[in-house]
Protein backbone atom coordinates (compact mmCIF):
# COMPACT_ATOMS: atom_id res chain seq x y z
CA UNK A 1 0.00 0.00 0.00
CA UNK A 2 1.56 3.61 -1.26
CA UNK A 3 1.36 6.28 0.66
CA UNK A 4 -1.57 9.07 -0.16
CA UNK A 5 -1.19 12.76 -0.39
CA UNK A 6 -4.17 14.65 0.09
CA UNK A 7 -3.80 18.49 -0.46
CA UNK A 8 -6.51 21.01 0.71
CA UNK A 9 -6.28 24.13 -1.24
CA UNK A 10 -7.55 26.88 0.93
CA UNK A 11 -10.49 28.78 0.12
CA UNK A 12 -10.25 31.10 -2.72
CA UNK A 13 -11.96 34.20 -1.33
CA UNK A 14 -9.63 33.85 1.90
CA UNK A 15 -6.46 34.04 -0.34
CA UNK A 16 -8.37 37.16 -1.90
CA UNK A 17 -8.21 39.02 1.26
CA UNK A 18 -5.20 38.02 2.28
CA UNK A 19 -4.27 39.69 -0.99
CA UNK A 20 -6.10 42.68 -0.82
CA UNK A 21 -4.81 43.19 2.87
CA UNK A 22 -0.72 42.35 1.92
CA UNK A 23 -1.54 45.59 -0.63
CA UNK A 24 -3.16 47.62 1.96
CA UNK A 25 -0.34 46.68 4.05
CA UNK A 26 2.69 46.90 2.02
CA UNK A 27 1.43 50.71 0.47
CA UNK A 28 1.02 52.13 4.49
CA UNK A 29 4.36 53.03 5.04
CA UNK A 30 5.09 53.99 1.39
CA UNK A 31 2.11 56.63 2.01
CA UNK A 32 3.18 57.54 5.10
CA UNK A 33 6.72 58.38 3.25
CA UNK A 34 5.16 59.99 0.27
CA UNK A 35 3.24 62.75 2.21
CA UNK A 36 6.58 64.30 3.27
CA UNK A 37 7.86 64.91 -0.32
CA UNK A 38 6.43 67.41 -3.08
CA UNK A 39 3.34 66.49 -4.82
CA UNK A 40 4.42 64.95 -8.51
CA UNK A 41 8.35 65.43 -8.08
CA UNK A 42 10.28 62.20 -9.33
CA UNK A 43 9.93 60.95 -5.25
CA UNK A 44 6.41 61.17 -5.00
CA UNK A 45 5.59 59.37 -8.04
CA UNK A 46 8.17 56.30 -7.18
CA UNK A 47 6.46 55.65 -3.88
CA UNK A 48 3.23 55.65 -5.40
CA UNK A 49 4.10 53.38 -8.01
CA UNK A 50 6.83 50.87 -6.33
CA UNK A 51 4.53 48.17 -4.82
CA UNK A 52 2.76 47.69 -7.98
CA UNK A 53 5.17 44.87 -9.64
CA UNK A 54 5.23 43.01 -5.94
CA UNK A 55 1.07 43.14 -5.79
CA UNK A 56 1.22 41.80 -9.57
CA UNK A 57 3.70 39.17 -8.53
CA UNK A 58 1.60 37.95 -5.95
CA UNK A 59 -1.43 38.14 -7.78
CA UNK A 60 0.01 35.71 -10.19
CA UNK A 61 1.33 33.58 -8.06
CA UNK A 62 -1.81 33.74 -6.11
CA UNK A 63 -3.81 32.43 -9.52
CA UNK A 64 -5.80 35.14 -9.79
CA UNK A 65 -6.46 36.74 -13.72
CA UNK A 66 -5.96 40.55 -14.60
CA UNK A 67 -9.93 40.83 -13.50
CA UNK A 68 -8.78 41.30 -10.10
CA UNK A 69 -6.77 43.93 -10.30
CA UNK A 70 -8.92 46.82 -9.10
CA UNK A 71 -9.38 45.10 -6.37
CA UNK A 72 -5.82 44.87 -5.30
CA UNK A 73 -5.08 48.46 -6.83
CA UNK A 74 -8.00 49.60 -4.46
CA UNK A 75 -6.15 48.07 -1.27
CA UNK A 76 -2.80 49.78 -2.85
CA UNK A 77 -4.78 53.27 -2.91
CA UNK A 78 -5.94 52.22 0.73
CA UNK A 79 -2.89 52.01 2.52
CA UNK A 80 -1.14 54.86 0.46
CA UNK A 81 -4.54 57.28 2.03
CA UNK A 82 -3.85 55.44 5.55
CA UNK A 83 -0.02 56.14 5.41
CA UNK A 84 -0.97 59.55 4.27
CA UNK A 85 -2.67 60.59 6.83
CA UNK A 86 -0.96 59.15 9.41
CA UNK A 87 1.48 61.58 8.72
CA UNK A 88 -0.69 64.30 8.39
CA UNK A 89 -1.84 63.61 11.89
CA UNK A 90 1.95 63.10 13.54
CA UNK A 91 2.83 66.57 11.10
CA UNK A 92 -0.30 68.48 13.08
CA UNK A 93 0.29 67.58 16.31
CA UNK A 94 3.65 68.30 16.33
CA UNK A 95 5.37 64.86 17.25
Amino acid sequence: MGLTAYYYPMNEPLILIGLILTAVAINIPLGYVRQGVAKFSFAWYFYVHISIPLIIYLRIKSGYSWKFIPLTIAGAVIGQLIGGRARKRRDADGC
